[in-house]
């Protein structure tokens, strides 16, 4: 009786101690929800913005366009992923905003501020074909770097995002298509099964 009084004790503590450091209440639907912000730009961008190829002349109509896309799928995702985690943080009684949150988005901007200002750069040199394929790469690597302070799983997501990103350099020409795969259908799948574990459960 002591020795499974003991156990639960020793469980209760490593719960405690994982809750201190990692922010666990990333919500599943913000995933889901990202993703389809992802598809939907992407085919806003297929139909109207890249009716020639699979890229734009720097400083066209068409970029600054492509450009307003991107940056209202990225608001949009930030802005549901901060109202779905606040709402799953105050049901669970943790904390939105602390240390842990602070290391896990300096750990996961690092790699994306460093990673757009390099594509940036390249865009600015007139190198278009690799920007899709940088995406997934610094993407994934902002994801493996902040995965140590959330749910582990999110490094999963970061790996695949990489090779992804990897390979998309490997086919050049097909970027917008793995783009929608890496940002898109990826962040459904993933934004679905943490959904389903976590929130259902």
């Amino acid at each position: 009786m002591e020795e499974k009084k003991y156990l639960e004790d020793i469980s209760e503590i490593k719960n405690l101690m994982n809750r201190s450091s990692r922010f666990i209440s990333l919500s599943g639907l913000s995933g889901i929800l990202a993703g389809v912000y992802a598809i939907l730009g992407a085919i806003i961008a297929y139909l109207f913005l890249l009716p020639e190829g699979d890229y734009v002349v720097l400083h066209s109509w068409n970029f600054k366009m492509l450009v307003i896309t991107l940056v209202s799928v990225a608001l949009l995702s930030i802005i549901s992923a901060y109202l779905l985690t606040t709402r799953k943080a105050k049901k669970n009684n943790e904390k939105v905003w602390d240390d842990t949150t602070k290391r896990l988005l300096l750990n996961f901007l690092i790699p994306m501020v460093t990673g757009g200002i390099y594509i940036l750069i390249k865009l600015n040199s007139q190198h278009y074909g690799l920007t899709a394929s940088l995406m997934l790469i610094f993407y994934g690597l902002a994801l493996v770097n902040a995965s140590k302070y959330t749910i582990g799983n999110v490094k999963y997501l970061g790996y695949v995002q990489i090779i992804l990103g990897l390979i998309c350099a490997a086919l050049p020409g097909y970027g917008l298509w793995f783009w929608i795969l890496g940002f898109g259908v990826l962040h459904v799948i993933y934004g679905s099964l943490i959904y389903f574990k976590e929130e259902k459960a």
